[in-house]
């Protein structure tokens, strides 16, 4: 028996591939940029090449806890005299002459002269007088100045987004504050007045705002400048207010709900008539409906309503936008093949993005089990989960043991 279509698919949709690179077409990055300073630099992008005014490493130092020497020395001494130590900020002063040796820290200044560090566990002492081990070579274990980078070199490239590493390169070579781009400001709001705020008492037909809190943790994590807007009520002028207001301070302004093209209420009315809004629907499930254009001189996106829906669609829509906008390259988000515990039931005609549980067995094979029920407004499914399992649009019901696609979340959805 064949198997049915999905009752939601229609051939005009349009494959979330497809749509993700129309949308490209039309962002561009920001532009501008500001100076911040080093602790407050993190997850921003850079808006300039950054060279190094120091050679790193600034001085030979040694690599390992140990004693420098000169290595032809070992020529014709069995042993060499101790004549100082040389610590991590304390460097040794006195003079180097043959048949010597130091005592060294890692990190350490190498005295001039000394040209080889032999690491403690291969040099026994008697006395003052030291017997090394023959090290492999000369030079070894030592860092020399400027093997890492010289002065003038380019450690960080414009673009470059600011993690951990970063911070530790930048405070290396001393620099105290950098350029980067403008963080991109996103306005978003809810609108229904069926929504009520978290901590009050729920009347017959009202629901908890929970999606504008889903939507600032994403962009908290996206390193998005989010401005919280708040609920509007259903007005069209209270509408049609928040949306020029939202447009005269952010770079994009985002909505969730009230988008699709048989919704009974006004905010598709006043995206008319304040904007230039193309409403489309995607063969993607969760989240079918998706509206994308411009207010005023802001990029408007609008996504589903339902909590499953406006995530999934913020992640394969909004998120790539975004990261064009702060200057960042578009990356493809890493997918693997895992063994699925358990069946799937799917219809053709949509991609779809069920919520697993990606975990490897004793054998270190990865598995994929679903986090039970997968209604677009199950927001539990996205809390268990650590990844998706994609299945394509014409895949219909899948049987335990098959290997399936597996997108681990990333940074924004952990």
């Amino acid at each position: 028996m064949p198997t049915k279509a999905d009752p939601c698919s229609q051939p005009s949709l349009m494959h979330p591939d497809e749509a993700i690179t129309r949308l490209l077409e039309q962002v561009t990055p920001l532009d501008d940029s500001e100076v911040v300073q080093l602790p407050h630099a993190l997850g921003r992008v850079l808006a300039e090449d950054l060279a190094s005014s120091i050679d790193l490493p600034p001085f030979n130092n040694s690599a390992m806890d140990g004693y420098a020497f000169r290595f032809d020395d070992l020529a014709h001494n069995e042993s060499l005299t101790l004549i100082g130590q040389s610590f991590a900020g304390h460097p040794f002063e006195g003079e180097v002459k043959p048949n010597t040796c130091v005592r060294i820290m890692t990190g350490a200044p190498v005295p001039n002269g000394y040209d080889t560090v032999q690491m403690q566990e291969k040099v026994e002492a008697k006395e003052g007088d030291i017997f090394i081990e023959a090290p492999k070579a000369k030079g070894a274990n030592i860092r020399y100045q400027g093997e890492e980078v010289s002065t003038g070199g380019k450690v960080l490239f414009s673009g470059t987004q600011i993690g951990a590493a970063e911070m530790g390169v930048l405070a290396t070579i001393g620099v105290s504050q950098l350029r980067v781009t403008r963080q991109v400001k996103v306005a978003f709001f809810s609108t229904g007045d069926e929504l009520r705020p978290i901590g009050s008492e729920l009347a017959p037909g009202q629901i908890y705002d929970s999606n504008r809190y889903t939507i600032q943790g994403l962009l908290s994590r996206a390193n998005i400048e989010w401005i919280d807007l708040g609920v509007i009520e259903d007005d069209p002028e209270a509408i049609r207010q928040a949306f020029r207001h939202a447009a005269s301070c952010a770079d994009m302004v985002l909505t969730s709900g009230g988008v699709s093209v048989g919704d009974a209420d006004y905010t598709k009315q006043i995206l008319d008539e304040e904007g230039e809004i193309t409403f489309w629907k995607l063969a993607i499930k969760p989240g079918k409906p998706f509206a994308f254009g411009r207010l005023g001189k802001a990029i408007f996106c609008g996504l589903p309503g339902n909590p499953v829906s406006s995530m999934v669609t913020f992640y394969k829509l909004v998120w790539p936008l975004l990261q064009k906008m702060q200057g960042l390259p578009q990356t493809k988000p890493l997918t693997l093949k895992a063994t699925l515990k358990g069946e799937l039931r799917k219809f053709p005609g949509r991609v779809e993005y069920q919520r697993g549980i990606l975990s490897h067995n004793a054998q270190g094979e990865a598995e994929v089990t679903i986090t039970g029920g997968q209604g677009s407004g199950m927001l539990t499914s996205m809390s268990l989960a650590n990844c998706f399992v994609i299945l394509a649009q014409e895949q219909g019901n899948t049987a335990d043991g098959t290997l399936v696609t597996v997108e681990p979340f990333n940074s924004v959805l952990c």
